[in-house]
């Protein structure tokens, strides 16, 4: 399959062109209007430092339903402790800068350039992009952030500093999100520790699908702080 080069122009080839490794496109910009368009065809960015962007459409998709989400014994004991604090939305910028320094077993660096980290600052400005801080003691523990669209989340990275944080703010979110009507979250490719929390793959079709039914409903844009802990 042909790898597409992409031009100023504002336009992505159909997802399921993509080649079997799941890239689609190469080239183009971070610009908001380009990562709104992404997201909205089940495409997004995934490249190193010195490389130039590529756009990804995986198959299969890696995706967790709300309804599916595992929790085992010992985080349930976790999440009944009080040991955390939760907030969406109070300190994105820190969020993703730790997201961006945190040391990975088997990385040797970090997926999210400088380049990644400001287009996606300013789409959190454009109330599309959210972060889950996790506070022990008034320092931050840990976190997630990722996009929003319709009722669906776009996951893109976590951290943690304190055992148990980055999973309790994920658990924290999605329990959160599932009483605002969302029914899944895109979490792209396979991971264990996803799997772990009842994350698993489906076809690519299977998701567009999925997708195109969540952008049917109204996107919650702004900031998430009140949002999310109303009842």
């Amino acid at each position: 399959m042909p790898i597409y080069a992409l031009s100023d122009e504002l336009i992505f080839p159909p997802p399921d062109w993509a080649a079997p490794e799941g890239i689609l496109a190469i080239g183009g910009d971070l610009r908001p209007e380009r990562l709104l368009l992404a997201y909205q065809q089940g495409i997004f960015p995934w490249y190193s430092p010195g490389e130039p962007i590529v756009w990804w459409s995986p198959d299969p998709r890696f995706v967790l339903m709300l309804e599916e989400l595992k929790i085992s014994k010992s985080m349930k004991q976790v999440m009944r402790s009080g040991k955390f604090h939760f907030t969406a939305d109070a300190d994105f910028q820190g969020v993703i800068q730790n997201c961006k320094t945190a040391k990975r077993r088997g990385q040797g660096g970090t997926w999210i350039t400088q380049e990644m980290q400001q287009a996606y600052i300013q789409l959190h400005r454009m109330g599309y992009a959210h972060s889950v801080e996790v506070w022990q003691q008034g320092q931050l523990a840990g976190g997630l952030y990722g996009v929003s669209l319709g009722n669906t989340f776009f996951g893109e990275s976590m951290f943690t500093r304190v055992s148990n944080a980055s999973k309790a703010g994920f658990i924290w979110l999605l329990q959160q999100l599932a009483t605002k009507g969302f029914e899944w979250i895109d979490c792209q490719v396979y991971t264990a520790h996803l799997q772990r929390f009842g994350a698993r793959n489906i076809p690519r079709s299977r998701f567009l699908k999925m997708l195109e039914e969540a952008l049917t409903q109204p996107t919650h844009k702004g900031n998430w702080g009140n949002w999310l802990a109303e009842e």
